[in-house]
């Protein structure tokens, strides 16, 4: 068990926890959520030890461990994969240290032989013999094959990383398990192999994650940070959205109620105050209407935008015809012989584990790539907004969002483009900021402000849920539900392609293409996926 008691931190003047009093008990995964800027990470800091509270103390029953997942994908540069891993029990990793430098000393002496055999049984009794191939399955199960085991980090890409990592924080059976957006970077495999593994994990989880999907999978409890306190909640996030709201909405009924009881009694006592038979009745509804106390409804501090793409002009049938697409970058191929047609209804979700085959796709069909071989055709009728999922050159310049928003808009007026940045909470001020300087989050609504001026009818998302909060990838997805033209996207998020999508391409390994009409839920269970991407993948080892 862990547990919080008078947490407090302030940063300056500001509190951004008061007085938190929390327990995180063994068996149970907790879902730790808030809008952004909320604390979440903070306060997993705070358990973990990493950061001080001004105030207050954390607790960990005698004995238990704790593992964090961390985030510095350069910390462990210098280490092969497995040793990362094995190195998320630190002491054991230290025994297996020490036991090397013992044994490979040239005078080996009787003391070194009672240190070892100390060693060995501490390692014994750890299940340091295990160490090795518990890691190895780890690091399988998320999908780092064998032959990467003993491949330094350094040597490793950024999605391979934070495998590794994650793995690290996973190994050894943790008594308490710190995850800060474990799901970042995983393609869908990991994912659900970590939602199985989280799922028969015994001990306790505490999880700050964007994915609702994931949450809704593996949490037993959700503890909701606002306004610098944490309330804790039974259920997973779904029974936590429809509790809070009943809640509010349960205290509005009571308020109203009261107030009716309130003006009833207010209308009596000024009627009667001044009348002598009826002194002693305003008297005692007096004392009734001091003892009424309205409840306080504080409203959250999570703030959603306001989300709706609007096209210009219907689009016609002919929307999109994609003929023999090759591409190779790099010496792999990534696009092997693409074709596909899309109708006037089609939302069309790109999934696969290879994350550049799609943005490659999307490059080809936004006209910023061309393709070694093959061709593609719009619609005279489509019009096309993009998001990439690198914006980094798209914001280097020195311009304040509405100055780079203006030339987007059909209509050369400031205040109809900050109508636009009002919908997505860049009010007032706010529109000055210059764009290089900001987060990852405002940039992304600066994009999606950008794509709501342009009014297209078919939209082009390379993974736009990454650096959104859950409020703002809600709008999004709500948007997309019920945007009349046609969709192409790319996202890790479950929810948000099953809600969205009507229709699954799978890039392969390889460049290979599975393209089914079908929800992304039902893609997942069928068999002909499960066979096709078996067959293709031992194509590949034949070749």
């Amino acid at each position: 068990m862990i547990s919080a008691n008078n947490i407090t931190l302030r940063i300056g003047k500001k509190a951004l926890f008061e007085d938190v009093n929390i327990k995180f008990t063994e068996g149970n995964c907790y879902g730790l959520i808030g809008a952004n800027g909320a604390g979440k990470s903070t306060f997993l800091k705070i358990l973990s030890g990493e950061l001080e509270p001004t105030k207050g103390d954390i607790a960990i029953t005698p004995g238990q461990r704790l593992s964090f997942l961390k985030q510095d994908h350069f910390q462990y540069n210098d280490y092969t994969a497995l040793d990362t891993v094995i190195m998320g029990n630190a002491r054991l990793y230290e025994i297996m240290k020490e036991k090397e430098a013992i044994y490979a000393k040239e005078d080996f002496t009787e003391e070194d032989g009672i240190k070892a055999s100390e060693l060995e049984g501490e390692f014994a009794a750890m299940n340091g013999w295990e160490a090795e191939s518990d890691a190895a399955t780890l690091l399988n199960g998320l999908g780092i094959d064998t032959e990467y085991h003993y491949t330094l980090l350094a040597d490793l890409d950024g999605p391979q990383k934070v495998k590794v990592l994650l793995a690290q924080a996973l190994f050894g059976n943790p008594d308490i398990l710190l995850l800060d957006e474990p799901t970042n970077h995983l393609d869908i495999d990991a994912i659900q192999w970590l939602e199985e593994f989280l799922i028969t994990f015994d001990n306790t989880v505490i999880v700050v994650s964007h994915d609702r999907y994931f949450l809704n999978k593996v949490c037993t409890h959700t503890a909701d940070i606002d306004y610098g306190k944490i309330q804790l909640y039974a259920g997973n996030y779904d029974f936590w959205f429809e509790s809070s709201q009943l809640l509010i909405k349960q205290m509005r009924e009571a308020n109203k109620k009261k107030e009716e009881k309130i003006k009833e009694l207010q209308e009596f006592i000024s009627r009667f105050s001044a009348n002598a038979s009826k002194s002693k009745q305003a008297t005692s509804r007096k004392r009734a209407l001091e003892k009424i106390q309205l409840d306080e409804i504080k409203p959250s501090s999570r703030k959603y935008p306001y989300i709706d793409f609007r096209p210009a002009r219907d689009i016609g049938n002919e929307v999109l015809t994609v003929e023999g697409i090759s591409k190779t970058i790099n010496g792999e191929k990534v696009l092997d012989n693409i074709s596909f047609i899309l109708g006037r209804e089609d939302k069309v979700a790109f999934v696969g584990s290879n994350e550049l085959a799609k943005t490659t796709l999307f490059q080809i069909l936004m006209g910023e790539m061309e393709p070694d071989e093959g061709n593609y055709k719009w619609g005279v009728t489509t019009t096309q907004a993009y998001f990439p999922k690198d914006n980094t050159e798209i914001f280097d310049c020195d311009d304040t969002i509405v100055d780079w928003l203006m030339p987007f808009s059909p209509e050369k007026d400031v205040t109809y483009v900050r109508g636009f940045m009002g919908r997505m909470l860049f009010p007032g001020e706010d529109g000055i900021k210059k764009v290089n300087i900001l987060s990852g989050g405002e940039k992304v609504r600066v994009m999606l402000s950008k794509m709501m001026i342009l009014a297209t009818n078919v939209l082009v998302f390379d993974e736009p849920t990454n650096h959104l909060d859950m409020e703002s990838i809600t709008a999004l997805n709500n948007a997309l539900i019920k945007f009349p033209g046609v969709i192409l996207f790319s996202s890790r998020d479950h929810q948000f392609v099953e809600t969205t999508a009507n229709r699954i391409m799978e890039i392969l390994p390889g460049g290979a293409l599975i393209d089914k009409i079908t929800t992304y839920d039902e893609y997942l269970a069928s068999d002909e996926m499960a066979r096709k991407r078996t067959i293709y993948t031992k194509m590949e080892e034949d070749n």
